[in-house]
């Protein structure tokens, strides 16, 4: 049940994206198409999943040499070190979307939302799965956000949107709103 629990939380109520406003660079970054949403969503998941498992170790290691005061470097390294391996691979395995995700790639190791949920899970206390789930579910509910959203500016690009609110500003207020709506969410957690 608290699995259960976790993974509502993470997704919905506590969205990384719409709730706790972490990872909002790739979420507007990547957004504008959405096949470049979806590949940025499945290597997010992956790093951020991983990243629960091995920081989670690492962790474990800092408490064990009473060197909990490197945390926030040492889940860096683990991050960018994810980060690399999935850039590689990706550029090996579809040049085309790791070419069309650009910058916003190897930003996934400053994402904010990957440290967060390594961080979250420390705080929390969770354990090993509880770990793995919490970062899984939270890279499902950014996904989720980052789907959403690029479906919508799609639409948006399509649509009669006065001159002065093209672009940016018609996103941004497309974001808010998606924000606002996932406030309904509140209640379940």
């Amino acid at each position: 049940m608290n699995l259960v629990l976790i993974i509502i939380s993470a997704v919905l109520v506590n969205n990384f994206v719409m709730s706790r406003f972490l990872g909002i660079c790739p979420f507007l970054g990547v957004s504008k198409r959405l096949d470049t949403a979806l590949g940025m969503s499945a290597a997010v998941t992956f790093v951020m999943a991983l990243a629960s498992l091995f920081t989670y170790f690492v962790n474990l290691l800092l408490v064990r040499l009473e060197i909990e005061y490197l945390r926030t470097i040492a889940f860096i390294l683990v991050i960018a070190s994810l980060v690399q391996l999935v850039e590689i691979v990706l550029q090996k395995v579809s040049p085309t979307l790791h070419k069309s995700m650009g910058v916003y790639l190897p930003l996934i190791t400053t994402n904010c939302a990957v440290l967060g949920v390594a961080n979250i899970n420390v705080n929390e206390g969770y354990g090993l799965l509880e770990s793995v789930v919490n970062g899984t579910a939270a890279a499902i509910g950014f996904a989720l956000a980052l789907i959403l959203f690029a479906g919508v500016r799609e639409r948006l690009e399509n649509s009669a949107v006065p001159k002065a609110l093209r672009g940016t500003p018609i996103a941004l207020i497309a974001a808010g709103l998606m924000a606002i709506a996932f406030m309904g969410f509140a209640g379940l957690g």
